[in-house]
């Protein structure tokens, strides 16, 4: 039986398109006439993309004092990476800016390469990120045309290897467990500049937060449908 104000840690399937915070929202809403409450604490321990989808931890009521602990969880992400060209969100955000070459791309080099990320990594995140600069988003700067500086972060990869090579297509596929604050999106901007070419994700699904794995997941069509038949022990009004 859920008891969301002394606190459940619910497990969703992302939708694409929907950043984690509509999730949220939508859960908090939700939860909010249920109860018949005007407030309720509910928040996530890591932002996906909206271009992204798979597991989203959603925390309620006095577990929501887990999320830091839950934030440094292990992430299993699986992504397809479009090789030779580059955007500048690193996704399909935005349109392509520049093009390079492939010809000397080979599934051997491929191999060769994508190890060589395994371990500690300094990456540098993305200008479309949402991490703070002087009290803004760095996407907000990005999106109006201006340039920000980000620093450096330290990260481990644990594993990282090739699950597909679309030679004909320079599509590839790769599946990689890592630490918090690894950005997928730079990784594939880092692994098209190793390759001496591009590369932007067209596809990234997280599917494993720590024991928390994707095919476990609720979607919030699940969730709804289950909170329509949920009865609460004691709903008042706040």
């Amino acid at each position: 039986m859920w008891d969301f104000e002394e606190g459940e840690v619910l497990a969703f399937d992302k939708p694409l398109r929907w950043t984690s915070f509509d999730l949220v929202a939508k859960v908090r809403y939700n939860l909010c006439r249920k109860l018949g409450k005007k407030k309720l604490k509910v928040g996530h321990s890591g932002t996906l993309d909206p271009l992204a989808t798979g597991v989203v931890i959603v925390c309620t009521g006095k577990k929501t004092k887990l999320i830091d602990q839950l934030q440094y969880d292990v992430k299993e992400y699986e992504a397809t990476l479009q090789l030779g060209a580059t955007t500048p969100s690193y996704d399909m955000e935005k349109e392509v800016n520049e093009t390079f070459p492939t010809n000397h791309i080979t599934r051997e080099l491929i191999d060769k390469t994508i190890p060589s990320f395994k371990g500690e990594q300094w990456q540098t995140p993305p200008a479309f990120s949402a991490i703070q600069i002087n009290g803004k988003r760095a996407y907000e700067f990005a999106r109006k045309g201006e340039e920000v500086e980000l620093k450096p972060r330290l990260l481990v990869i644990d594993e990282i290897e090739v699950t597909a090579f679309d030679e004909a297509q320079m599509q590839l596929g790769i599946r990689v467990v890592c630490s918090k604050g690894t950005y997928i999106r730079a990784l594939a901007r880092d692994i098209g500049e190793r390759l001496h070419s591009g590369a932007y994700l067209t596809a990234l699904r997280r599917t494993r937060v720590g024991n928390t794995r994707v095919e476990n997941c609720m979607t919030i069509e699940n969730f709804l449908e289950q909170l329509n038949n949920y009865e609460p022990a004691n709903r008042s009004s706040e």
